[in-house]
């Protein structure tokens, strides 16, 4: 079950909310809870109790850490916790690419592979381990108060909005919410505002470009005009499907009493790769910032050193990503890259035209989201060849149907419909205004809501990490 599916929008989500608007102030997180809990078993039941499993570990743990006598016995039962954590993350996430790779290796030397039948990844593992960790970091840094009751810190772990694909949030953030929170119809309507302009998204733009994205990017050999085609119809997609999520999540949160950070702020017209990531999954650019890169040294010892740590940090950020292939570690290291060669240019006193610099910046980008998507190195390696010219120069037969005049024509909809009702509200004040603001996004989610009723659910391509 996604957001962007008729079971949710018309089972799941009234059922849920009717629930929850009649319990009592005091039971509402139990109510949280449990809805967040049927939502996961959901997808996929026998998961659930590895996310309760880590739930538990996470609230005894901080729990420990605050009753510890001693500073050390506290940093090794931080330790472990994070240790036990990132395991379960490895296991189901790397083991398979790391058996393959090493199967690889066997059968190129005439040697017998080892049997292997490849692990399911739970999904919302990753979010659920970065939600762990840095509660846990901030318990051992006493910036945030270990919480004692299990439910509580249950239903900030599960909470079913932000659960799956996050954005993240941190512990501190919704530490006074989770205690006390007021509904209010105002924030209801704005949470139902954002939530519609965010499903949107995901139906009538990034769902639409889906087919021509797999059809670009499953070519062997495509021409300078298919790869970059699907390279361009991929960073729409990934946008609009992400941010699109977010958006709704952040939504749903403000309709049930919770305020969620931002999670995207047009990293499209980012003017340097620094920028872009002070604007593109900023909840998962501050994470990496305040738990990765400052706990390695950020800044504080020379510049080699920094630079090594702004690679690693960014090579361990893409790995995050997915571990079917090592394509998403590379997407990682250039990135890292860019952004040493970004800091240098900067240091030195250079720069370049506004127009130069994100011109230079989105195609940076765009060229690392080919890596990102691409099925294999070699894929990967195909699909630059052709942005680069080496192949044919023609749009392919594949790709021209692909890219069919009504796919096209529900496309440019979409950006209307979805970029008029962001815009005008933003010119307005944002989206605490209501009323008038409300028409607009209600007809473009009806509109989706009858595009997706003529057509199969895609699932967020952030499940997949």
């Amino acid at each position: 079950m996604v957001f962007a599916s008729l079971e949710f929008l018309t089972l799941f989500l009234p059922l849920f909310f009717a629930l929850y608007l009649i319990t009592p102030q005091r039971f509402r997180n139990h109510t949280l809870l449990v809805g967040s809990w049927l939502f996961y078993a959901w997808w996929t039941p026998k998961f659930l109790l590895l996310i309760i499993t880590l739930t538990i570990l996470a609230w005894a743990a901080a729990i420990l850490i605050d009753k510890a006598s001693s500073e050390r016995l506290k940093t090794r039962l931080m330790a472990i916790t994070i240790v036990l954590n990132l395991a379960s993350l490895v296991w189901y996430k790397y083991t398979n690419m790391l058996v393959y790779s090493i199967n690889t290796i066997l059968t190129g030397h005439d040697m017998a592979a080892i049997p292997w039948v490849n692990l399911m990844l739970p999904i919302g593992l990753s979010f659920t381990v970065l939600h762990a960790i840095s509660y846990i970091v901030d318990v051992r840094r006493k910036t945030v108060p270990a919480q004692y009751s299990f439910i509580s810190f249950s239903a900030y772990m599960a909470m079913f909005p932000h659960l799956i694909a996050g954005p993240i949030v941190r512990y501190k953030i919704i530490d006074k919410e989770l205690r006390e929170r007021v509904f209010s119809s105002d924030k209801f309507t704005v949470g139902a505002r954002r939530f519609m302009i965010g499903f949107s998204m995901k139906v009538l733009i990034a769902d639409t470009l889906s087919p021509v994205v797999a059809m670009a990017f499953g070519l062997k050999h495509p021409s300078f005009v298919d790869a970059w085609v699907g390279c361009i119809a991929y960073t729409f997609q990934l946008y609009f499907d992400f941010a699109g999520y977010s958006a709704m999540a952040i939504g749903l949160g403000l309709m049930l009493g919770f305020h969620f950070a931002e999670n995207f702020n047009h990293p499209y017209l980012a003017t340097s790769i620094q920028d872009f990531w002070r604007r593109w999954h900023m909840t998962l650019s501050s994470w990496l910032r305040d738990y990765l890169y400052i706990s390695l040294g950020g800044n504080r010892q020379g510049q080699g050193r920094t630079y090594l740590n702004l690679m690693l940090t960014m090579a361990i950020g893409g790995l995050w990503h997915g571990g079917e292939n090592w394509n998403y570690l590379i997407w990682g290291i250039i990135h890292g890259s860019a952004l040493c060669c970004d800091r240098a240019f900067t240091q030195r006193g250079y720069s370049l035209p506004d127009y130069a610099s994100r011109t230079l910046t989105m195609l940076a980008v765009m060229l690392a989201w080919t890596v990102f998507r691409a099925h294999s190195f070699d894929s990967a390696m195909d699909l630059w060849a052709g942005q680069f010219g080496l192949h044919d120069f023609a749009m392919g037969d594949a790709v021209a149907l692909a890219l069919r005049p009504s796919i096209v024509l529900t496309f440019l909809i979409g950006l209307l419909c979805v970029l008029y009702p962001a815009t005008s509200v933003a010119k307005r004040g944002g989206f605490g205004v209501v009323g008038w603001s409300m028409v607009w996004p209600v007809i473009t989610f009806v509109l989706a809501v009858i595009v997706l009723a003529g057509q199969k659910a895609i699932p967020f391509l952030y499940f997949q990490f």
